[in-house]
């Protein structure tokens, strides 16, 4: 495998097996970052890919739970630099413009992009993601401890549940 060129998991017909692959290694755009990805968890809203529901576009790269460090950033990314340890979840970036949006009310933006579904996400060891789309991860938290938090479902409580920590 060449250096422009990295391994995936892709869903490639829906309902079928999830494909490993090798793709080109993405470039980001304007406003967007490359992330390396260091982990991602598994999560049953990557069905939403692997079934090709809700419009998405095969082939896929599904992932929604993304942790990893910035390795790029497009033009126009302005608080963003490389280097950044940085997660995506299911919210993977919105227009900023919309009735909703403008009443911080991002998760019902009426052009809503979710990580895995409307751009490859991080079953790949690279992914581009817009810049409204990340959180910054703490250098305390491992990447596999940070990616299952990427997602606002089960998979964060079942993670945190099975981590046997008490409070505080």
């Amino acid at each position: 495998m060449s250096e422009s060129s990295m391994r995936a998991v892709q869903v490639v017909k829906a309902g079928g097996a999830f494909v490993l692959t090798s793709l080109p290694v993405p470039d980001p755009g304007p406003g967007q970052v490359r992330i390396k990805v260091y982990a991602c968890g598994v999560c049953g809203g990557d069905n939403v890919a692997r079934l090709g529901l809700q419009g998405v576009q095969l082939p896929r790269v599904p992932g929604h739970e993304i942790a990893g460090m910035i390795d790029a950033v497009g033009p126009g990314v302005t608080v963003w630099k490389k280097q950044e340890r940085v997660g995506v979840g299911w919210h993977g970036g919105s227009c900023l413009v919309c009735e909703y949006c403008r009443q911080g009310d991002f998760v019902n933006c009426v052009k809503r992009k979710i990580a895995g579904v409307s751009y490859d996400g991080g079953y790949a060891e690279y992914t581009v993601a817009p810049q409204d789309a990340l959180a910054r991860i703490p250098d305390a938290l491992k990447f596999e401890e940070a990616s299952p938090l990427m997602c606002a479902g089960t998979t964060t409580f079942n993670c945190l549940r099975h981590f046997r920590r008490t409070a505080g």
